[in-house]
């Protein structure tokens, strides 16, 4: 998650970039190329600082960017704001960086962007959101579908019957909608007893307190929420849930079941509290991490292919032909809280 607002007004290119051709995995592509920053300068633009996750994302990155010897400028915050992001890689652009690291805000706008870097003739990774349209080098993200799944899953197990919610993100984000999709379907499929309210909050904190508050009035009766992003929705649902007397302890009669999306250090000390009951991991680190190594790939002319990769996930090929690195994104409890290996735990 990340939040978003209404500010669609971007003009769209409209020619489609061609869709990159898969031709290696990271297994069978050998070899860094290049020396020491010899590639030229890499901008790296983020959607926004508000939330805890996007937080760390921004401090792996010089972290994640010397490991992989790429030279990274001073990352760039677009502060929520679609068309703020396409200023920022034009901007970026107009310094001569020689590849761009982005977070897209808004799937759809963002291909503005893409096509001024293509004409540029500077490659692009997008990290945690797909683009619908436009070229870039890969996609560095976890299956936001299983997601969707894994949190009706477990709701599904924790609640028989009743009414859970769901807090969504925005719909104008390829994440909020498989999210929502993959969570709505799952539970009319495998879990009919549940009854699937909806909050659209456009990863908005106050938009998803304010929303919950109304929902709740006319709903005190629900038994789970599924918070699609806890960076933002976390502490205004265990607010909200406080005021009204409803935020019971994990085994206490009345207990609502929470499960969310992010695995910040905020959920962990939730989950170990008994507010909330579980998360799923998605990975700041490892998208630092791979955001520079595919970057770093794009400038020495490298490219990939569908497959297992020699880092625990799988590029897959999206309808749009754009190639995305899904990483693991393990589903976090009580029972694993605490694994060293998980990076909230690392978060100082």
């Amino acid at each position: 998650m990340r939040s978003s607002r209404p500010a669609r007004a971007v003009a769209l290119a409209a020619c489609a970039a061609l869709a990159l051709t898969a031709c290696g995995s990271t297994k069978d592509t050998g070899g860094s190329g290049g020396k020491a920053g010899g590639e030229g300068k890499v901008g790296v633009i983020l959607p926004l600082l508000t939330s805890p996750f996007w937080q760390s994302y921004n401090d792996y990155v010089p972290k994640m960017a010397k490991s992989e010897d790429v030279d990274a400028l001073k990352t760039v915050n677009s502060n929520s704001d679609p068309s703020q992001q396409i200023t920022d890689i034009n901007n970026q652009l107009n310094q001569g960086v020689k590849g761009l690291v982005v977070a897209p805000l808004d799937s759809a706008a963002v291909s503005a962007g893409l096509d001024q870097a293509e004409r540029k003739g500077v490659p692009v990774v997008a990290v945690d959101v797909a683009p619908e349209k436009g070229k870039v080098a890969m996609v560095v993200r976890a299956n936001n579908v299983a997601y969707g799944q894994k949190a009706c899953d477990y709701l599904g197990k924790q609640v028989e019957s009743g009414k859970v919610v769901q807090i969504m993100g925005d719909l104008a984000s390829v994440n909020g909608r498989e999210r929502s999709k993959a969570f709505r379907d799952c539970v009319k499929d495998k879990y009919p007893e549940l009854k699937v309210l909806e909050i659209p909050a456009k990863w908005e904190s106050d938009t998803a307190a304010s929303k919950l508050d109304t929902l709740l009035n006319s709903h005190p009766d629900i038994k789970g929420i599924y918070m699609q992003a806890g960076g933002v929705y976390l502490a205004p649902t265990l607010q909200t849930l406080k005021s009204k007397g409803m935020l019971k302890k994990a085994g206490a009669k009345g207990h609502i079941s929470i499960v969310s999306n992010d695995g910040i250090p905020q959920e962990f000390d939730a989950i170990r509290k008994g507010q909330i009951d579980a998360t799923v991991s998605q990975p700041a680190d490892s998208y630092a991490k791979y955001g520079m190594y595919y970057i770093k790939a794009a400038m020495n002319g490298k490219k990939f292919k569908p497959g297992p990769t020699d880092h625990g996930s799988t590029i897959v090929k999206l309808p749009s032909g754009i190639l995305e690195d899904q990483l693991p994104a393990p589903l976090v409890t009580k029972e694993n809280v605490d694994d060293a290996e998980l990076w909230g735990n690392s978060v100082q």
